[in-house]
This record gives structure tokens, C-alpha cells and sequence, in this order.
């Protein structure tokens, strides 16, 4: 039986593959639900690829704190609207098209839940970039631009009882009470995950995010 090392072994070969076809960077993008182990999964493949790899989330294009408040939005955070989309897919066409110089791009901390910014190089050497967020597969602008910088879009997923127990011990992680975490989990993430999960049959490949394993793919 294949273990998760042989699922993202083969996983990382993929993404060679795509960088020795194409000859120049390319950049995979993994979407999914919150829970669903986006950033656990990018990490192992980065570690994996070693360092001409590097990892972008797409978490630090949340808007801050008092700009959601002012936009009275703060109580979703973490819905569509609540990130600069647009920001976003202009990095994503910088990093295309910038190889001879480093290009930074902001982080997000979740013990001040707030973007940072720069934090994250993209240095020249890197050929090989993992993003992931929740909405890279989303067809409406901005996050439809997106899509078109990707060389290749995955889709990590994960049963509803995971990604809420997943989801309640990361908000109790970095502050919130054990009722508000689980209420956030259900009705905030819940209601991002109905968009997020629509967007699963436009990804190339849908992924296990407990194990790696590849479910499905999409035909050329």
C-alpha cells in the first residue's frame, strides 16, 4: 500500500515535470475549503522539491483588520471579498514575468491575525512556486486571473467532520473560546466552503488532503 511520502513523491515529480516542459518557472496552485490542508500540503511539496521551490500563500492579501472594520465586513473574515484579489493576481503575474530580481510578497501571522508585509521572497534562483488559498478557482474577476497564471491548478480535499475539527482547534489555537470556534468554523468557514467547493471539478487534479493521494483527475 502506498504510503503519504510515495503520494508526495509523486506529487513533487509532477511538478518537475511541468518545470522541465516548460523551461522556465511555473507556478501550481492549490485550492480548497479552509481545513482541508492547503498549506500543510504546499509545505511538504516545497520541503520535497528542496531550494528551487518556494511556497505563497495566498493568505497575506487579507485585508487588515481596520479595513474590514471600516468596510464592516470583519465579522467574515475570511470570505471572498475580504482579500485583495486583485493584489493577488498582480503578484502571481509578477513572479510570471520577474526572474532576474527577487520579488516579495506579504505573509499572514495568526497569533496578531493579521497580513505582513514582504515577509516572502521569490528569489531569482526559485523556478518551482506552490500557491494556495481558498479562491484560486474561482471564475469571477479578479480570482479568474488567476487561474490563467497557473500552470497547473489542484484541488485539496477533505471530509466536512475533518475540516471542522481541524478548523475548531485552530481558532481555539490562537484565541478564540471553544463556542466561538466552533461557531465560527460552522457558520463563517461553513459559508466560504459552499463557494470554495464549487470551484472542485475546474482543477486539473483533486487531491487527498489527509493523505496526498491523487482521487481525480480532470481530461485534457
Amino acid at each position: 500500500m502506498d504510503t503519504i511520502d510515495d503520494h508526495l513523491d509523486l506529487l513533487a515529480h509532477r511538478v518537475r515535470a511541468l518545470r522541465d516542459a516548460a523551461g522556465h518557472r511555473v507556478v501550481v496552485g492549490i485550492a480548497g475549503s479552509p481545513g482541508a490542508g492547503k498549506t500543510t500540503l504546499a509545505r511538504s511539496l516545497v520541503d520535497r522539491l528542496g531550494q528551487d521551490a518556494a511556497h505563497l500563500p495566498m493568505d497575506g492579501f487579507h485585508l487588515a483588520n481596520r479595513t474590514l472594520d471600516l468596510l464592516g465586513r470583519r465579522a467574515r473574515k475570511g470570505a471572498v471579498d475580504t482579500f485583495d484579489g486583485w493584489g493577488f493576481v498582480a503578484l502571481l503575474a509578477r513572479i510570471r514575468s520577474e526572474t532576474s530580481n527577487p520579488v516579495y510578497a506579504p505573509s499572514f501571522e495568526r497569533s496578531v491575525d493579521e497580513p505582513i508585509a514582504g515577509e516572502i521572497e521569490i528569489a531569482p534562483n526559485v523556478e518551482l512556486v506552490i500557491t494556495e488559498g481558498n479562491y484560486l478557482l474561482v471564475p469571477e474577476m479578479p480570482w479568474s486571473g488567476a487561474r490563467t497564471l497557473l500552470d497547473a491548478a489542484w484541488f485539496c480535499a477533505t471530509d466536512d467532520a475533518e475540516r471542522q475539527r481541524r478548523l475548531v482547534h485552530r481558532h481555539t489555537q490562537f484565541g478564540r473560546a471553544q463556542e466561538e470556534a466552533i461557531s465560527w468554523a460552522r457558520d463563517v468557514d461553513g459559508a466560504n466552503a459552499v463557494l470554495i467547493e464549487s470551484t472542485r471539478e475546474l482543477a486539473d487534479l483533486v487531491v487527498s488532503g489527509v493523505t496526498g493521494e491523487i482521487l481525480s483527475e480532470r481530461s485534457p
